[in-house]
């Protein structure tokens, strides 16, 4: 029993073990011939969970830059349907479309490129996302916001997100496009 200890709390330790367990785990309860919409609002439900974010969102763009998918965690589906289009990735979270870095904010709303949520949108303040490359150009992004227990985002939960992007990534480019 001291190796499961010790397997244990490295999991627990490392962030892209703990997501790739449970990826393996959430993939597992999905029909064999998935859908990539349904692989993609498994990434959006982990990266809610694991970071502990009130809040998760996953787009996929266009070769222009277009929103052509969104799966968000964290919403009820009323609030869904409130949106009527999801995020264009506008203000703070452009720049992760242009130059690719991961973001991270403490409070959205005081960034220089903000300009309010569209009407409807849950107010939110910080923010982490990673964007989601496939074929060298960035096609979506990953985000989540503000974390239930009140603490600040960190570099644990940036590699959470990193890791969620590696395999959105891999549905997008195999079974999205």
């Amino acid at each position: 029993m001291p190796g499961r200890l010790s397997i244990a709390r490295l999991v627990r330790r490392d962030p892209e073990r703990r997501v790739l367990r449970a990826l393996g785990e959430r993939l597992r309860d999905l029909p064999a011939r998935r859908r990539p919409d349904q692989s993609l609002q498994v990434v959006a439900d982990l990266a809610r969970e694991l970071t502990g974010g009130r809040y998760a969102a996953l787009s996929v763009t266009d070769e222009h830059d277009v929103t052509e998918g969104f799966f968000a965690s964290g919403l009820t589906a009323e609030q869904m349907a409130r949106l009527r289009t999801p995020p264009q990735g506008h203000g703070p979270l452009g720049s992760l479309r242009y130059d690719g870095k991961p973001v991270r904010f403490d409070d959205v709303q005081q960034h220089a490129k903000a300009f309010g949520f569209p009407s409807h949108h849950p107010e939110m303040a910080a923010l982490v996302g990673v964007a989601i490359w496939v074929h060298g150009s960035v096609r979506g992004a990953l985000y989540v916001t503000d974390r239930r227990d009140g603490h600040a985002f960190d570099e644990h939960d940036e590699r959470v997100l990193l890791t969620l992007a590696e395999h959105a990534a891999k549905v997008i480019e195999t079974e999205w496009y």
